[in-house]
C-alpha cells in the first residue's frame, strides 16, 4: 500500500487490523440492544477491553459493535468485516458490507466494530497532526508520539486481533468469517493464523501480504506499466498514445528539469495559476487507484502535457486532490473517514521498517537509505528511489519512536476455504499480493478483476466479484471475469483550437467544428461531474460549480444545469440552462460565442435532436449521427451509480467516429 504525508489518511479505502498476542482473553457475555442511529435490523452493544493487556499501561478501551442477525435468533457462526485504513471506522459501512457479503448472511450473522482507536471505539487524536505540511510532517509525528504517550505500543495489530477474539468469545459465535478490504485482509490472515479453529473462510479484498506493507511500495511501482497497458488494451488508446508508460517517463524526465505551469479555472470561472511536479502526478496515479475516472482521464492529458497543453493534466490534479468542484459549502464529508492518529501510530509501529527499532531518527534514516540503495532502479520505473522515499511513511516514521515490541511472525496460514479479490488495475496491493498468499493457503481461489483498481467489491462495475462471493458460499467454483469490459474507457486528447476539431454529419465548415466544441463541452463537463462524484464518494450538493478546462464555469442544482461562458476548445464559449425535472433534463437553448466560434445558438429537443443557428447557418440534426472530436474507439462513461441529470445525455452524446 502507499502512504503519504501530511495528507496521510487520504491515501486509504477500506481496512482493518489484527495480529495476536498469545493466549484468548477473557470476556463476558455481550448483550445487543436496540440502537437508534444504525439503519436496517442492526442491535448494538459495547463491549471494555484491556488498553494493554501486558498491564504495563493502566486504562480500558470501549469497542463499540453492532450485529445483524440472520434469522429470528442468533447462527452458530458470524461474518466478521474489518475496515479500513488503519484508522478507519467500520460501522458506517455496515450496509454496504451486509449487500456485499449477502450470499454468507442467509445462515450467518454479521457482526461489525470499530477497531480501537477508530470511530465509536475510543477514537485517538493528536493536536500536533491537526495542521501539518509536508515541511513538518516528521517532527509532528515525533511530537503525536510524545502526546500518545506509553499507550500509543497498545494500538497495534496484536491488540486488535486480541480484541476480535475478545468479542468473538464474549458475543458467543463459535466460528468467524473474516472479510477484509485491503488493510483488513492483514487483519484477517493473522487472526487466522493464530486461531485457525475459529475461522470458517475468508474472503480478503485487495491483498496486503501478512509480511507487508513494503516500506518503499515497490510492489506499487511494478505494478504501474501492467496496469496502463490494460486501460490502453484492444485498441483503447488509439488516437491518443501508442505506449503510455513511456509517455509518463517522458514526462517525469521533464519534471525533473523543471515543474510543469499553467493556470486552471475554478468553480466561478476565476483564473489561477498552477503547477505540478514529480510527486504531483505520482499522487495522481494513487488517486486514480481509487477512481476510474482519473485512471481514464490520465494518457490523454499526459499525452496534451507533452505537447506542452498542460491545463488537461493540472485539472486533473485538482480532480485527484479533490479540489473539484467549488462547493456551496465545504467540505463534503468523506464516507469512509480515516482516524490520522490511529494511522500513523500502527503504521509506525508495524511497517516493517529497514533499520533497528532502538536506533535514533537520523540512524533510522542512514540505514533506510542504504537499504534503498541496494533496490534496483528498474523497481521503480518510470519513477526512481528518491521519489519511491519521499512518498512513502520511512522519512515520518523514523521519528517515531516505537513503544512496542517488533510484531512476531505469524504461525502459517491454516487450510481453510478461501476466496481472494484482486484488481487488474490495483496499485496499492496488487495482484502480484494475491498470487502470494494463495500460493500459501490450500485450496485458496483467486479471482483477477479485470479494469478495476483498489477495494474490488466497492468499485466493480461489472459484477463479477459478486457473483464470485455468491459462488463462493453456494460451493461452487468462482469463474474467471471472461465477459469484462473496461466501462470508463480512456477518453481523447484535449484540443486546443477548433481548425483541430472533426466535423459532424450534416454540418461543414466552421460552424461544424463549432457545434463539436459544443458537444465536447457539455461531455466534458459530465466527465467532471461523474469523476468529482467519485473521487468524494457521495453525492455532490446542490450548487456545486465547475470551471471549464479553458475558461468559464458551470453550476448544478437540483433544478438546473446552467452554463456560464463555458469553454472546452479555446475561443468557443457557451452560455444557457438545462431545465431539471423529474431527475432528467428538459430542452434547452444555448448560446454560442467566443473569438474562435460560429456565434449563434444550439438547442437541444426532446427527440434526441440537436438544432440551431451557427454562422448564420440553420441545422436541425440526430444527435445519433453526430461525431465528438478525436473520439478514438472510446464510448461513453455508465451512469451507475450516479443519479446526476447530465450522465444520460452524456449517454446520449455521440463517442465513436468512422
Amino acid at each position: 500500500m502507499h502512504r503519504r504525508l501530511p495528507t496521510l489518511a487520504l491515501a486509504f479505502s477500506l481496512v482493518g487490523i489484527a495480529i495476536v498476542c498469545e493466549g484468548a482473553p477473557a470476556a463476558s457475555a455481550l448483550s445487543f440492544g436496540r440502537c437508534p442511529e444504525s439503519p436496517g435490523n442492526f442491535r448494538c452493544a459495547t463491549l471494555s477491553v484491556p488498553l494493554d493487556r501486558s498491564g504495563r499501561v493502566p486504562g480500558a478501551v470501549e469497542l463499540r459493535a453492532e450485529a445483524k442477525l440472520a434469522g429470528s435468533a442468533q447462527s452458530p457462526a458470524a461474518v466478521l468485516a474489518l475496515a479500513g485504513g488503519p484508522g478507519q471506522a467500520a460501522l458506517p459501512l455496515g450496509e454496504f458490507i451486509a449487500h456485499a457479503l449477502a450470499p454468507a448472511l442467509r445462515t450467518r450473522d454479521l457482526l461489525v466494530f470499530d477497531q480501537r482507536g477508530t470511530g465509536e471505539s475510543g477514537p485517538l487524536s493528536c493536536s500536533a497532526l491537526s495542521r501539518v505540511s509536508a515541511a513538518s510532517a516528521a517532527r509532528a509525528l515525533e511530537r503525536c508520539a510524545l502526546e500518545i504517550g506509553p499507550a500509543r505500543g497498545s494500538y497495534t495489530t496484536q491488540e486488535s486481533v486480541q480484541d476480535i477474539e475478545a468479542l468473538r468469545l464474549a458475543a458467543g459465535y463459535g466460528k468467524l468469517v473474516l472479510y477484509g478490504t485491503s488493510y483488513g485482509t492483514k487483519v484477517a490472515l493473522e487472526y487466522a493464523a493464530r486461531y485457525p479453529e475459529h475461522v470458517d473462510a475468508l474472503v480478503l479484498d485487495s491483498v496486503v501480504p501478512v509480511d507487508g506493507p513494503e516500506p518503499f511500495a515497490t510492489p506499487t511501482f511494478q505494478a504501474l506499466g501492467s496496469a496502463l497497458n490494460e486501460i490502453c488494451e484492444r485498441g483503447a488508446c488509439a488516437g491518443i498514445t501508442r505506449n503510455p508508460l513511456a509517455d509518463i517517463a517522458s514526462l517525469i524526465a521533464r519534471l525533473r528539469r523543471r515543474a510543469l505551469h499553467g493556470v486552471a479555472y475554478d468553480g466561478r470561472g476565476r483564473r489561477s495559476r498552477a503547477s505540478l511536479s514529480e510527486q504531483g502526478l505520482l499522487e495522481i496515479i494513487d488517486a486514480g487507484d481509487l477512481n476510474p475516472t482519473l485512471r481514464a482521464l490520465l494518457p490523454a492529458a499526459v499525452r496534451s502535457a507533452l505537447r506542452n497543453d498542460h491545463e488537461p493534466l493540472l485539472r486533473l490534479h485538482r480532480l485527484a486532490e479533490g479540489l473539484i468542484p467549488s462547493l456551496p459549502r465545504q467540505p463534503v464529508e468523506s464516507a469512509q473517514p480515516v482516524d490520522e492518529a490511529l494511522f500513523v501510530a500502527t503504521s509506525c509501529e508495524e511497517t516493517p521498517f529497514p533499520w533497528r527499532r532502538e536506533a535514533a531518527p537520523q540512524a533510522r534514516m542512514a540505514e533506510a537509505l542504504a537499504a534503498l540503495r541496494t533496490l534496483p532502479a528498474a523497481d521503480f520505473y518510470p519513477f526512481d528511489a528518491s521519489t519511491a522515499l519521499q512518498s512513502s511513511l520511512v522519512p515520518y516514521c523514523a521519528f517515531w519512536p516505537d513503544a512496542s515490541a517488533a510484531p512476531a511472525p505469524p504461525p502459517p496460514l491454516p487450510a481453510v476455504p478461501t476466496l481472494i479479490l484482486a484488481g487488474e488495475q490495483d496499485l496499492r496491493t496488487p495482484a502480484a499480493g494475491a498470487e502470494r498468499v494463495q500460493a500459501v493457503i490450500p485450496g485458496a481461489q483467486l479471482l483477477l478483476v479485470p479494469y478495476t483498481g483498489h477495494s474490488v467489491l466497492g468499485s466493480d462495475f461489472s459484477g463479477c466479484a459478486e457473483t464470485a462471493v455468491d459462488a463462493f458460499f453456494s460451493g461452487r467454483a468462482v469463474q474467471p471475469c471472461s465477459s469484462a469490459q473496461n466501462l470508463f474507457a480512456p477518453t481523447p486528447i484535449s484540443p486546443t483550437r477548433l481548425a483541430s476539431l472533426r466535423l459532424p454529419h450534416g454540418l461543414g465548415g466552421k460552424p461544424g467544428r463549432t457545434l463539436t466544441a459544443v458537444l465536447d463541452a457539455i461531455r466534458d463537463l459530465a466527465r467532471q461531474v461523474i469523476a468529482a462524484t467519485l473521487q468524494a464518494e457521495a453525492e455532490l450538493p446542490s450548487g456545486s460549480s465547475f470551471g471549464g478546462l479553458r475558461g468559464g464555469y458551470a453550476r448544478l442544482t437540483s433544478s438546473a444545469v446552467a452554463l456560464h461562458g463555458f469553454s472546452f476548445v479555446t475561443g468557443v464559449k457557451v452560455s444557457g440552462t438545462f431545465r431539471v425535472s423529474g431527475g432528467r433534463l428538459q430542452p434547452a437553448r444555448l448560446r454560442v460565442f467566443g473569438s474562435s466560434a460560429s456565434p449563434g445558438y444550439v438547442r437541444f429537443g426532446s427527440h434526441d435532436r440537436v438544432s440551431g443557428v451557427l454562422g448564420g447557418r440553420r441545422f436541425n440534426l440526430s444527435l445519433a449521427r453526430l461525431q465528438a472530436s478525436r473520439a478514438g474507439v472510446a464510448g461513453g462513461w455508465p451512469e451507475r451509480p450516479l443519479t446526476h441529470p447530465l450522465a444520460p445525455l452524456l449517454d446520449r452524446l455521440p463517442a465513436h467516429l468512422p
